[in-house]
């Protein structure tokens, strides 16, 4: 699919990865939908784009309310057109040990409201997102790509019960629409960073930033645009469906 002059809604588009992915598909002549929940970083971050003669327009959002996301994809089909793109990229964290065991005690255990939080905006968000998208695809008659974002982490890491299995189930649903939405044009595609240079990273201890820099193969950790060049070659490649594009610098859990 060609990227110029489609209309390419981006979850968590206001900072990080989606701001990346929304500076690299903006200058490539989308128009751009940003779905964020915080209304201000989603101003500045599309005043941002538009110094850069980007077309980028802010939609404020919950990925884990059914309403919101309904409510949220009308008013894109409304003020801009149906979405040819989507890339689900929302997403958070909130580690915790599944049990925490103490002189063979049971100290503390992942609490149940931690595994829904994450597990209701890391795949129910996709899910919700991704029918939205693909509803519209269908209605406009032009099929459209959804791409949703994973993590390495999706193959189990210690701490992250809750985010593993979610980035686990995200990839789940890409192969499960890639099967049941071709027969519509419409195509899908997983992206699974490995460790990247964000904020959180960087306000890292440095010997801690250095150690886990020293585990990847390429010895760096990735920039954002790495993550964004890998949706935009899933969005162009048009024989591209149901696969993953792993991008961790060759690191593997």
């Amino acid at each position: 699919m060609q990227i110029t002059h489609q209309v390419i809604a981006i979850t968590g588009g206001a900072s990080g990865l989606g701001y990346a992915m929304a500076e690299r598909l903006g200058k490539q002549g989308a128009t751009l939908a940003l779905l964020d929940r915080n209304a201000a970083t989603l101003d500045e971050a599309v005043c941002a784009l538009a110094a850069q003669g980007i077309n980028a327009h802010g939609f404020a959002v919950d990925v884990a309310d059914e309403q919101s996301v309904i409510d949220a994809f009308a008013d894109i089909a409304d003020r801009l057109g149906p979405v040819e793109g989507c890339v689900n990229n929302a997403g958070i964290t909130d580690d915790a040990l599944f049990i925490k065991v103490k002189d063979g005690v049971i100290a503390k255990r992942m609490s149940l409201d931690a595994w829904k939080r994450v597990v209701d905006v890391n795949l129910t968000g996709v899910f919700l997102c991704g029918r939205e998208a693909a509803s519209q695809m269908v209605v406009s008659g032009k099929g459209g790509v959804i791409v949703n974002i994973s993590s390495i982490s999706r193959a189990g890491n210690m701490g992250q019960t809750n985010y593993a299995a979610a980035k686990a189930g995200v990839h789940a649903l890409t192969v499960t629409w890639a099967k049941e939405l071709a027969q519509y044009g419409i195509r899908t595609g997983t992206v699974s960073p490995g460790f990247m240079a964000t904020p959180m990273t960087a306000a890292m201890r440095p010997d801690m930033y250095e150690k886990i820099a020293g585990s990847v193969p390429l010895k760096r950790l990735g920039q954002p645009d790495n993550i964004a060049q890998s949706v935009a070659f899933i969005i162009e490649n048009d024989y591209f469906t149901g696969r993953i594009v792993e991008c961790d610098g060759g690191l593997r859990m």
